[in-house]
């Protein structure tokens, strides 16, 4: 499979619940797992906050208990088109966001979203909780390739539920949770990342990866240029009639501090202060960015080394803002991208959606 595809990507709390009294999250992976959507993995953030400004973190027993949710389901255009209102008629509020992707399974050939070798790309592999790779679990297999390769930054996140080649993947607390989804997110030269595709084919038995395009805006502390202007970014290869949102993602480390406190945790209370309109952090396993060696959590180690990555959408006008906020907070480490999001539909509210990808 070589195929276009979009990402519908929704963001809300998880104490949520539908009309019916169920929890939200739930009632997504439900829907998504009746339609054998191709892959969907639901991932639990540590920190954020949405449109009405409230703080939702794991550092407060008072607050940790609805903790900000992330689901995200990708299939070809006509399958995730047919699931926007039933996902959007689940939700009380939020946001849900649609990104064109390129969805690859089976043989993996190099091939990239772009039109030139020097595209920036985002590459998301999914993988099962305990698949394994000669004895290692896949995701630690999958960093370490690409760190060898060059590739600018890659983490990898734990999902809780979801689906794979379409068949429903959900963790359970008696058992293994071997099918349980996990995405590894990647971030490097168009160039670098066609060339790395066949040998992640050969990696997986059921290789699933899509790939989207991205600019990198930082990385350890170097500016690479900003997020577009409002002008850009409202005509990307000339598709002026879409107004668009912009999506900035801050790869960093737990152990990377900023004034005593995670950078990732001052990035979220910078932005909740300047009343930027949400922000969302995960908490990795995995990975890396720039030139240091993959990590994450180790027995007999003092203190986390888990990357974390957090999560801006906002108007260009509005990230150009935030992106100032986070610039200065990534002063010394850190990798910055800026992605453009054609659909952005806040729940709740009832306002519509603002754009569609077009064909």
């Amino acid at each position: 499979m070589n195929e276009d595809a979009l990402k519908l990507t929704s963001y809300f709390g998880e104490r949520q619940r539908t009309a019916d009294n169920g929890f939200a999250a739930d009632a997504l992976l439900d829907l998504y797992g009746q339609h054998a959507i191709a892959t969907s993995i639901l991932l639990r953030g540590v920190e954020g906050f949405g449109a009405r400004q409230h703080l939702r973190t794991d550092r407060s027993l008072t607050l940790s208990d609805d903790l900000p949710l992330i689901a995200v389901a990708v299939d070809t255009r006509p399958r995730i088109e047919a699931l926007l209102e039933s996902t959007s008629g689940l939700l009380r509020s939020g946001l849900v966001t649609l990104e064109r992707a390129r969805l690859l399974a089976g043989d993996i050939e190099a091939a990239g979203p772009g039109e030139g070798p020097d595209d920036e790309t985002k590459l998301t592999v999914y993988v099962g909780r305990q698949e394994r790779v000669y004895r290692v679990p896949a995701f630690v297999a999958i960093c370490d390739l690409l760190h060898r390769r060059g590739i600018a930054g890659a983490t990898a996140l734990l999902g809780v539920d979801g689906t794979a080649h379409g068949r429903r993947e959900r963790a359970a607390f008696f058992s293994r949770n071997a099918g349980t989804p996990m995405m590894i997110i990647a971030v490097g030269s168009g160039r670098r990342i066609a060339q790395v595709l066949p040998e992640l084919g050969g990696l997986l038995r059921r290789p699933l990866l899509t790939l989207e395009r991205v600019r990198i805006c930082k990385r350890d502390g170097e500016l690479l240029g900003r997020p577009p202007s409002v002008l850009e970014a409202l005509a990307p290869a000339g598709e002026t009639h879409l107004p668009l949102a912009q999506k900035l993602m801050v790869y960093t480390s737990e152990a990377a501090v900023q004034d005593g406190q995670p950078i990732h945790r001052a990035i979220v209370r910078r932005l909740r202060s300047a009343g930027i309109s949400g922000a969302t952090t995960q908490r990795g396993m995995w990975g890396f960015h720039g030139d240091h060696p993959p990590h994450g959590d180790r027995l007999f180690q003092l203190g986390r080394r888990v990357p974390a990555v957090t999560i801006v959408i906002d108007a260009p006008e509005r990230i150009q803002t935030a992106f100032d906020l986070i610039d200065d907070l990534t002063a010394e480490q850190g990798l910055v991208t800026c992605e453009t999001v054609p659909a952005v539909r806040p729940v709740g509210t009832g306002h519509s959606m603002a754009g569609r990808p077009a064909s």
